[in-house]
């Protein structure tokens, strides 16, 4: 297997990248600003291979959680961001495992990687799950929103600033390639299906 080498993505690139993220968030809920502030450095937003796409939902994602933020009670505004954020972070994360982790988790020297990120993926679903459960005009909504936040945005690093970068040294770009095409299929399917589930965690 060829090394392949990690190239830093065109600032224009990644800026036009991270912008059209941001505006498929911003359309769910148009009144409402997505404070996403500065992101953690990567080479791989605006890159045409399927880390540059994992990168583009992270920045969308990223939006969707900082609008939420600044709404109040159960708005509309509120009940349709979190339902699109969980269809979001579910497809995305059912897609990321079938594309890349798959794959990545057959090399001894990712494996750990691997399996460190899918079992996040499901921290966050129970999480999903946990808020859906729970009343979102209650005053404890949002303080257990900020920890999926906190989680989330965590997960994300990690996998941009590390995860990603070890298993792009591994990967041929024909690999990279077949893994865009599988990603962006599964994605949209994964993401058709999910629904939003209810069940409150015991442990926290």
């Amino acid at each position: 297997m060829s090394v392949r080498s990690v190239t830093q993505a065109a600032p224009k690139g990644a800026r036009d990248a991270k912008a059209g993220a941001i505006a498929k968030a911003k359309a769910v809920a148009p009144d409402l600003p997505a404070r996403i502030g500065s992101t953690p450095k990567t080479t791989f937003r605006g890159d045409a291979d399927v880390f540059g796409r994992l990168v583009e939902d992270h920045d969308r994602h990223r939006a969707l959680l900082a609008m939420i933020e600044e709404t109040h009670g159960r708005s509309d505004d509120r009940v349709r961001l979190f339902e699109e954020l969980t269809y979001e972070l579910k497809g995305h994360a059912a897609a990321e495992e079938q594309a890349l982790w798959s794959t990545v988790l057959r090399d001894p020297e990712t494996t750990d990687d691997a399996r460190h990120a899918v079992a996040e993926h499901k921290q966050i679903d129970e999480m999903l799950a946990d808020l859906a459960a729970r009343d979102m005009a209650s005053p404890g909504w949002l303080r257990r929103f900020a920890g999926l936040k906190e989680k989330y945005l965590h997960h994300i690093r990690e996998e941009e600033q590390e995860q990603f970068v070890a298993a792009a040294k591994r990967l041929t770009d024909a690999d990279l390639r077949h893994m865009r095409r599988v990603f962006e299929g599964r994605k949209k399917a994964e993401k058709a299906a999910a629904t939003v589930e209810k069940k409150i965690r015991l442990k926290h």
